[in-house]
């Protein structure tokens, strides 16, 4: 006896919905391979004045952690693991903060719709002014740390001094 239509419709529907919805889900991830990444994001000021430009570097204290960075841009960044503005895996960070006024019309040493030379690079960058005090740049030295937590981190705001 062969089922009727109806009936065979009605055994088919449920399973095709089920595979859809699970494609659904598969698809919403990323390839990266890492756990769920969450939100971080903020202002970083110094002596009471936003940074212009710079970087933001999430170290994890868990040797076995991931790290994340972002770029400061007029005071406010956001972090990025594996794939822009995804945020960082929760856990424990120690934070550094560079951020140097680079000439990079030094740097590009003349050169116009080409590569500059290394040393022009180089020396661009050993001449560039920091912007906030060099113990920032490293996370053993900056004395800044925050605890990423499930959810969005919005508002972790650095305000370094002298």
């Amino acid at each position: 006896m062969t089922a009727a239509p109806s009936t065979l419709i009605r055994r088919i529907s449920p399973l095709a919905l089920t595979f859809v919805g699970m494609m659904l889900v598969v698809g919403c991830g990323d390839s990266s391979g890492l756990p769920k990444r969450y939100p971080v994001s903020g202002s970083v000021n110094y002596n009471g004045q936003p940074v212009e430009t710079g970087t933001i570097t999430f170290a994890p204290v868990d040797p076995e952690g991931r790290a994340a960075s972002g770029t400061i841009s007029n005071g406010s960044y956001y972090l990025t693991t594996a794939i822009d503005g995804d945020g960082a895996l929760p856990g424990d960070y120690r934070v550094s903060i560079t951020a140097r006024d680079v000439n990079y019309d030094a740097a590009m040493g003349g050169v116009q719709g080409g590569s500059p030379k290394q040393d022009d690079v180089a020396k661009a960058f050993q001449d560039a002014k920091d912007l906030v005090p060099p113990k920032y740049s490293l996370p053993d030295t900056s004395g800044l740390t925050y605890t990423v937590e499930s959810g969005s981190n919005r508002n972790v705001d650095f305000d370094l001094t002298d």
